[in-house]
């Protein structure tokens, strides 16, 4: 069954890959009608996939039979129809798990082996960074016909050197593993001479095992995951194994590594899923920080040049500091962001009143306290949350008059409380389409109309004492749709488009969604007086920077055309 529609995702594709260089191979193809390498929000490095949109069905389905697998920069692509449907990517139907792979097996191999049972939506080998093969891999078929029919032909066959087992794909969630009854068990900090043949030796004195695998991480340390065939052998193994001596020598100390595990024993245990484990760690870190005591700050927008001792010199000059940190990428370049410690909250204050904005190598600073992101959110949430209307929580209670509303705090809730159809009527078309988004912010309320603005921006009492509040000339709509924080200054009437600030809370508030919308209304206008016949092309180029810069260039006209 083809698509209805003409998206191809590409994929394996090597780092310096571009769009230019999709949209040469693929044009050849038929005509193109868009092209996008996603890239990581942060460093614009690619993600290694893509999505190359033809304006023919028929040209998308001649590139996905003549060019998947083709060599991009000494790389074989992996094209498949771009799956717009997420339940299907999900439910796990129709899709196998190909296991003992001889490691020369490919992912063309592996397609043309099994696209004799039926229409393979994608098809992977697991493979390490440099693309050996993990001796693993996945096939996910358009039918669950199909995946029966591939495990009853292929099970057991010799495909290259090795006898492949062959399964229905199983999720996380439906292996039935739990804290007291699991069969995978994770291991790392084992001896250097261990290696596939060695483990299997070792773990299978405590019971049969179904599986096991041996790998590498970005630094080169190696570890394992052991899969048993009963729960009583994983408990055995973890018991005997774990914090056994791995030969390392310590020197009489005992080190503890980043985990906080001893780096001279062996650490043995259930495997546990993503989300658990940065769950506990994070659970640790903060005990560990707790200890230490002092104030945490957050540097971000940090030149990629920047490393630790950089970052650490920039701080000393306004007190001691107990611990620094600068995130490293996988080619050893900064990240963007940082940590730096103060022994006293004095100190701390000092460095963020006169690090904060200050350009470094070309970049403005962002330096705050150092939240977890539970805090932050629930703390934004509180502050800038809406009220659910009615006359006492719009205006502030008893004593507060039409005509003094404008200094009240809880105002802030009045531009998400306007009748629909009074916002209905001051959008502009491009808007229009993010109305079910934006509206579901903030609670419609029963009264008709809520506050005008009078000259020199007074609130004017209209009937009953409640103001009343139409569109000022030249206002954004965005801004009408947005909650006003403390940081969120209301324009005034007749002001130039896209005046007034845009707060981070205010931005925070909003759906990921909106949030380019939002600085995009406010970033064109600006542009359009430095570029004006260029400014859609540069504000969309623009788009792509982070919100954080961004929001620095919208405060400082001279960055601005800077950048």
């Amino acid at each position: 069954a083809v698509p209805q529609f003409a998206s191809l995702y590409v994929g394996d594709l090597h780092p310096d890959v571009t769009e230019a260089m999709l949209y040469e191979i693929f044009n050849s193809v038929g005509p193109v009608a868009s092209i996008r390498v996603c890239r990581d929000s942060v460093s614009r490095k690619s993600l290694g996939y893509g999505y190359v949109n033809f304006h023919n069905v028929s040209d998308a389905e001649r590139a996905l039979d003549t060019l998947n697998y083709s060599s991009i920069k000494g790389r074989s692509c992996r094209i498949m129809w771009s799956q717009r449907d997420p339940s299907l990517r999900k439910s796990g139907a129709g899709n196998i798990y190909v296991k003992n792979l001889d490691k020369n097996i490919d992912n063309k191999a592996l397609y043309d082996t099994f696209s004799l049972f039926g229409n393979i939506l994608s098809c992977k080998v697991a493979t390490d960074p440099t693309g050996n093969s993990y001796g693993y891999g996945f096939v996910h078929y358009e039918t669950e016909e199909a995946a029966k029919q591939a495990i009853e032909k292929v099970d057991g066959m010799m495909i290259g050197e090795k006898t492949v087992q062959v399964c229905h794909f199983q999720k996380r969630d439906d292996k039935g593993d739990d804290k007291e009854n699991f069969t995978n068990v994770y291991v790392k900090n084992f001896p250097d001479d261990w290696d596939e043949d060695k483990i299997h030796s070792t773990f299978s004195e405590y019971g049969p095992i179904s599986s096991h695998a041996l790998r590498k991480d970005n630094k080169g340390r190696p570890f394992a995951f052991v899969a048993f065939e009963s729960s009583e052998a994983a408990k055995a193994a973890v018991e005997a194994i774990h914090m056994k001596p791995n030969g390392m020598d310590d020197g009489g100390e005992e080190r503890l590594g980043p985990d906080g595990h001893p780096e001279n024993k062996i650490y043995c245990s259930r495997a546990q899923t993503k989300s658990e484990r940065q769950a506990e760690l994070r659970s640790k870190f903060a005990a560990m920080d707790a200890s230490k005591g002092g104030v945490n700050l957050y540097v971000k927008n940090l030149d990629d040049s920047i490393d630790e001792p950089t970052l650490k010199e920039l701080f000393e000059q306004f007190g001691t500091i107990t611990s620094s940190a600068v995130p490293l990428d996988s080619n050893g370049k900064c990240k963007g962001f940082g940590f730096v410690c103060f022994a006293s909250p004095d100190e701390a204050t000092k460095a963020v009143t006169e690090m904060h904005l200050k350009v470094i190598k070309g970049k403005p600073l962002y330096v705050g306290l150092a939240e977890k992101r539970e805090a932050r959110q629930e703390r934004l949430r509180q502050r800038y949350s809406m009220p659910s209307g009615g006359g006492k929580g719009m205006m502030g209670g008893k004593g507060d008059k039409g005509g003094k509303g404008g200094n009240n705090p809880n105002m802030r809730g009045m531009m998400g409380m306007m009748p629909q159809q009074a916002m209905m009527g001051m959008m502009r078309p491009p808007m229009m389409g993010m109305m079910p988004q934006m509206m579901g912010k903030a609670p419609m309320p029963k009264a008709p109309m809520m506050g005008m603005m009078g000259k020199g921006g007074q609130m004017m009492p209209g009937k009953g004492g409640m103001p009343t509040m139409p569109m000022p000339m030249g206002m954004n709509p965005a801004m009408m749709m947005r909650p006003m924080g403390p940081g969120a200054m209301m324009p005034r009437p007749g002001g130039p488009p896209g005046g007034g600030q845009l707060s981070p809370a205010a931005l925070a508030n909003a759906p990921p969604s909106v949030q380019k919308q939002m600085i995009g209304e406010k970033l064109f206008p600006m542009i359009s007086k430095i570029h004006p016949d260029q400014a859609g092309k540069i504000t969309g180029m623009m788009l792509e920077m982070d919100n954080s810069e961004l929001l620095i260039l919208l405060d400082s006209e001279q960055q601005l055309k800077n950048k």
